[in-house]
């Protein structure tokens, strides 16, 4: 029987999604990743290849904001909702949410949670 990792799982799981969603300029991806310490979210045209607008735990504008808490919901929320401001001050509003293979609770649901609270639809 041959064992499968949490990355390798992970992965797979990305894999089979990523076959489905893809951004255009209409309707970009709003991908998000993460870490056991931080978490990082981007806004990307998958047509142009391009990335239109980025957040991150470790970004110089929230670090003063997150405090080390990057890792946990609080922090995620925190980049939740600057992704969905800076997506605002580009005249993005619709997206299509990646979650990268992650499963969608704790801190990618808090992440969604507040980008869509701070005006993205998805």
């Amino acid at each position: 029987m041959k064992y499968v990792s949490r990355a390798e799982a992970r992965l797979k799981r990305k894999k089979r999604v990523r076959k489905k969603v893809r951004g255009t300029p209409e309707r970009p991806r709003l991908s998000v990743f993460r870490t056991a310490k931080h978490v990082y979210a981007q806004i990307i045209d998958d047509t142009a290849a391009q990335t239109l607008a980025d957040a991150s735990s470790v970004s110089k504008e929230l670090r003063p904001m997150i405090l080390r808490k990057g890792g946990n919901k609080v922090g995620a929320a925190l980049v939740g909702e600057f992704i969905a401001k800076r997506a605002a001050g580009k005249g993005i509003k619709r997206v299509i949410f990646d979650r990268n293979g992650f499963l969608y609770h704790g801190r990618v649901k808090t992440l969604a949670e507040a980008a869509r609270q701070h005006g993205l639809e998805f």
